[in-house]
């Protein structure tokens, strides 16, 4: 197999990830243009495709690491996939509770176990990596597909079994909540929707793993074939086949992040595999790079810190605030530097103030460019 190094690669997982920090920090979530918000229930949104894209990539790093798990025993694979497992389900917990406190009133009080989320975007990737490195470890390629392929009909047929008569795959008719809730527990669930559900559960993780699978296979299948044009022809074919079968799924189990369809999964996959073949036709065959390319390979150097990061600092800088104004009642409103950079500065650049909230998500999307190009310049990858 074929291990020369693949800039493209690289440069898909940096922007899946700058791209999760843009859509993730608005300077409100109330001003949002379309693009940028996710589907309320069935659809998918551009936004609704950075998630698989991740995990899509996580699939292709893994084809250049197996080779090396098989050249060692079982034992060795087992720890070093438990491990990683571990620490980046331990990451998203952290992220979820920090940071550890939270302002009431005018007082500092605890966030208490009972009610902190236990899954979450680093959770859902520490599951789908640990069962798709498993399945690929013992399965190979061929064994890994069709469990894949059989993951999304078993998930397509418990939805129809399972869910409720008639509207099975809506918010109160989907089979997998009930699942959550007493596994994971009321308090511990996402209750963003309105009632207690969770886009991140246990049981809509299953397919997610098929995300990680499909990515390691495109990932093999390149390095097997190597920079030519019969490689990148395959793979925007594939990927044109896989986005037209997820629209025809489509029209009996719909494409939905929320509860991860199988359909989504190979829609999301097959647009994955196709915006990949126009990196690699850019960067490999054309050699068009330049400080665009630049700017995503930074966020690809140290993926998983800079978006924890991204999501921790805005909490821990919320808890150094200060009055801003008071109220008619005579009471104090307090903010903090990154509420009051978006009120005072983004939010009056237009009366549009999707604008506003916009142009706060690209400089906090700059800023952490800019941590992410200090690591780099610096050789500091910080790695699980």
């Amino acid at each position: 197999m074929n291990q020369q190094r693949y800039y493209s690669l690289d440069v898909f997982r940096g922007a899946t990830v700058a791209l999760m920090i843009l859509v993730n920090n608005p300077g409100s979530w109330g001003h949002i243009f379309s693009p940028l918000e996710h589907a309320s229930w069935h659809g998918c949104t551009p936004t609704d495709l950075v998630f698989p894209f991740f995990l899509f990539a996580v699939g292709n790093a893994m084809s250049f690491v197996m080779p090396k798990l098989r050249m060692g025993t079982n034992n060795d694979f087992w720890k070093k996939v438990i491990k990683r497992t571990v620490l980046i389900y331990l990451i998203g917990l952290f992220l979820n509770w920090s940071p550890f406190v939270k302002w009431s009133d005018q007082v500092l009080i605890f966030k208490v176990w009972e009610n902190v989320r236990l899954t979450g975007v680093l959770q859902r990737i520490a599951l789908c990596y640990f069962f798709a490195s498993v399945i690929i470890y013992y399965g190979k390629s061929k064994i890994s597909l069709f469990i894949g392929m059989m993951i999304l009909v078993l998930y397509w047929i418990l939805n129809i079994l399972f869910g409720a008569p008639g509207h099975p795959y809506s918010l109160s008719g989907y089979f997998g909540n009930a699942i959550d809730q007493a596994i994971l527990g009321v308090s511990h669930i996402y209750k963003g929707e309105g009632v207690p559900f969770d886009p991140e559960g246990l049981v809509s993780t299953f397919p997610a793993i098929v995300q990680v699978i499909l990515g390691y296979l495109v990932g093999e299948y390149i390095q097997i074939k190597g920079k030519s044009f019969e490689m990148l022809a395959q793979i925007l074919l594939t990927g044109v086949v896989l986005v037209l079968a997820g629209y025809i799924w489509d029209f009996s189990f719909p494409i939905n992040k929320k509860i991860w369809t199988s359909s989504y999964v190979l829609y999301t996959t097959g647009l994955a595999m196709i915006t990949l073949g126009m990196f690699i036709y850019l960067l490999e065959f054309k050699e068009a790079k330049g400080k665009w390319s630049h700017f995503f390979d930074v966020f690809g150097k140290n993926p998983l810190f800079i978006f924890v990061l991204s999501g921790f600092l805005p909490r821990v800088l919320a808890l150094l605030r200060w009055t801003d104004h008071t109220n008619n009642k005579g009471e104090p409103v307090y903010t903090s530097a990154l509420p009051w950079f978006y009120e005072n500065v983004c939010k009056n650049i237009n009366n549009d103030l999707r604008v506003g909230s916009f142009v706060y998500a690209l400089c906090f999307i700059t800023f952490m460019f800019l941590l992410a190009y200090l690591l780099d310049k610096k050789k500091i990858y910080i790695k699980v």
